[in-house]
């Protein structure tokens, strides 16, 4: 039998089997029977590796070997009989190895030793369950510690290095003043006042002045004490710039005090409208303050002549002066306040007395610095002041036109309501010499008539808010000629309430000729349905001009109309203006798109009472954008009006039209109550009434 080469020789302890070897007592028989099948097979092969497939063929585990344990090898060999029908008798090791390392029937003790078939000086290692099997991964493969030294584990056995715990950081304490300050400032003043009675600290800072530079006091002077509001005053005084106490009449006795108005010495917005205040602290506010720019004064008996010299002589940066229904201030203060304050560009004086005075009025003129003048219910005012107002005295004549040639006013908001004295000679003073005014409000002036405004309406080209209100005198003529005047395109606000002259004549080339129309008062007037329906088509064809809704957008109202206590108007011009706004868009079966538009901007419409709980819960479903019960609210409530009017004919079949409309006003009111999305079947019909309920009640 040929040697086989072998390279490795392992044996496993645990694994070993002790195979009983062959007694050579007799002479085998040279003639075998033949082997078949696995006995065969087993015969041949003889297992010498570490292979685990090998191991389930009843043969021993074997041991690897290693050389210089860098790699572990296997080597299985087949060896052939010496007989194809005998048993081998030979051993495929060396004598050597066959005493220590028997793994097959081996020959007798006394067999002569052969050549070992490999280098004696091969290290052999015991292999043991301790031991590991598998090739070790390369150097360059090996992981490396955060030191830089060679890991002997796995991954997650890495030493991990301690992170020192930081010191305890309070993040509130060290921040710094400013950025605590800017915080504070995102809170209510209510909020503020809270956050300090945290602690000392939080005292400190909740009133410190830099929060309180603005000090508006309209959202909560009812809610906060007159003690509270003296000391955020004091402790803010040198930093407040805006003071609104408007309407802080627990301040009364509380002026007085040490260090209150004293402290406030940097104002520029100062409002004490409401207040009950004296005199004398109403000086020194304005002594100590002279750079005053906002004054509000109003309603306060306590402003007086006095107040306004003090006024003219301390506070020349003034600009916006109110002292509206201020009883102890006439033309005499006035003036001292127009010498004195020479950027004064807003008063307000509402019922003052006085106005007639030429002389105020020519310096006004000279100064020309006014942009808006409030002089409501200032019955002193005449033809002759506005006059002096607009155009000066003594100015030079045009020959051309016989106008004086003076430069244009700088005026923007001119409000003459109820001045009674106006006519349209004062009026016509106004014609080319205003052409930035953008309010007039010549409301309840008796005197005027068409002749005043036609003059005066195509010389404002931009024109927003005109109030025409209560004009027995005006007729159609006027609208007609504002519907064609350069204002038109500009005309956002229109009032001609209890004008009882005004109809649809006048009404339709307003509302064709005015896209941005946003408010209309028409009440007490000869309007009829065609109003509405011609408001509600401009509104239509405004939306399809616009943008479309998208889908999260609900929407909004474009138009306010006022259209009570008038006699034409009949609840189907009423269903006119639901129906548009409720109304969706689909797209024709020719159109590329699909997609229905919804309304982006709806009428508000205040109507007669009876019918305005309808519309104002027909506009909430529709600004909340439930347009499906939107317009299921208008057909039962049209179904009900119409059976409601049926049920006033006389004639046969009147008990059975009485009880439709019985039937129609129930389905309305379940649906009024039930909303969208539900019946309202059963919700206090007892309490309902109708033409069969109760009369008494």
């Amino acid at each position: 039998m040929e040697p086989v080469s072998i390279d490795a020789v392992v044996v496993d302890h645990n694994d070993i089997q002790t195979i009983p070897s062959i007694a050579p007592t007799e002479p085998m028989a040279m003639e075998q029977p033949k082997l078949k099948g696995r006995q065969r097979l087993l015969n041949g092969l003889h297992r010498m590796g570490s292979s685990p497939s090998l191991a389930g063929f009843g043969r021993a585990r074997s041991q690897s070997l290693r050389s210089g344990g860098k790699a572990s090898m296997s080597c299985v060999s087949l060896a052939s009989p010496g007989s194809p029908y005998g048993t081998s008798f030979g051993s495929s090791y060396s004598s050597e190895l066959s005493n220590g390392f028997s793994t097959a029937p081996t020959s007798v003790a006394n067999s002569p030793s052969g050549t070992p078939f490999w280098d004696e000086r091969t290290r052999l290692r015991m292999k043991t369950p301790e031991t590991p099997s598998s090739v070790p991964l390369p150097s360059s493969r090996r992981p490396f510690t955060r030191d830089g030294l060679e890991a002997e584990s796995d991954y997650f056995s890495r030493p991990v290095r301690k992170v020192q715990k930081r010191a305890n950081f309070n993040f509130w304490q060290q921040m710094p003043a400013e950025i605590r300050i800017q915080i504070l400032r995102y809170l209510e003043p209510r909020e503020v006042v809270r956050c300090s009675r945290v602690c000392k600290s939080w005292y400190t800072m909740c009133f410190d002045g830099q929060l309180w530079s603005d000090l508006d006091t309209t959202k909560f002077y009812r809610d906060i004490s007159a003690n509270a509001l003296v000391n955020i005053i004091t402790s803010a005084g040198p930093f407040v710039k805006d003071l609104n106490l408007r309407g802080c009449v627990q301040l009364r006795e509380h002026w007085g005090k040490d260090g209150f108005i004293e402290s406030c010495q940097n104002l520029e917005n100062f409002s004490l409208q409401g207040c009950r205040i004296d005199r004398a602290s109403i000086h020194c506010f304005l002594l100590q303050n002279s750079r005053l720019v906002h004054v509000n004064l109003s309603g306060l008996a306590g402003a007086t002549n006095a107040a306004m010299k003090i006024l003219g002589g301390h506070c020349p940066k003034v600009e916006v002066l109110n002292i509206s229904w201020c009883n102890n201030i006439d033309n005499r203060g006035l003036k001292k306040v127009v010498e004195g304050c020479t950027k004064l560009r807003d008063i307000r004086a509402g019922e003052v007395r006085g106005w007639d005075d030429v002389d105020l009025m020519a310096e006004l003129f000279k100064r020309n610095t006014l942009e808006r003048l409030d002089l409501k219910n200032c019955d002193s005012l005449s033809d002759e002041s506005l006059a002096a107002l607009i155009e000066g005295v003594d100015q030079e004549i045009d020959i051309l036109t016989d106008r004086p040639i003076v430069p244009p006013r700088k005026l923007k908001h001119l409000n003459l309501t109820r001045c009674r004295s106006i006519t349209d000679t004062g009026l016509k003073t106004l014609v080319n010499n205003v052409p930035l005014l953008e309010g007039l409000q010549v409301s309840k002036c008796g005197g005027l008539t068409d002749d005043g405004l036609q003059s005066l309406l195509p010389t404002l080209p931009v024109l927003t808010h005109l109030d025409i209100e209560e004009i027995d005198a005006l007729t159609n003529e006027v609208l007609k000629t504002l519907a064609e005047s350069p204002c038109a395109s500009h005309l956002k606000h229109l009032c001609i309430s209890y004008c009882e002259n005004l109809g649809d004549s006048g009404m339709l080339p307003i509302l064709k000729a005015c896209p941005r129309l946003a408010s209309l008062e028409m009440d007490n007037t000869r309007i009829s349905d065609l109003v509405l329906a011609e408001a509600a088509s401009g509104l239509r064809n405004r939306n399809k001009s616009g943008r479309g809704l998208a889908h999260s957008e609900r929407p909004e109202v474009g138009l306010h109309i006022e259209a009570y206590d008038c006699s034409n108007v009949t609840w189907t011009g009423v269903r006119e203006v639901l129906s548009r706004n409720a109304e969706i868009t689909r797209p024709s079966s020719r159109s590329a798109s699909k997609t229905p538009t919804y309304p982006r901007e709806i009428i508000k419409l205040k109507c007669f009472h009876n019918w305005q709980p309808t519309v104002e819960e027909h506009t909430k479903r529709v600004l909340r954008g439930d347009f499906a019960a939107a317009a299921r609210l208008e057909r039962k409530w049209a179904d009900w009006m119409m059976m409601n009017e049926e049920a006033g004919v006389g004639g046969a079949g009147a008990r059975r039209r009485r009880r439709r409309a019985r039937e129609a006003q129930m389905m309305h009111a379940d649906e009024e109550e039930g909303g969208a999305g539900t019946t309202g079947i059963g919700r206090r019909r007892r309490a309902r009434s109708g033409p069969g309920g109760c009369t008494v009640m």
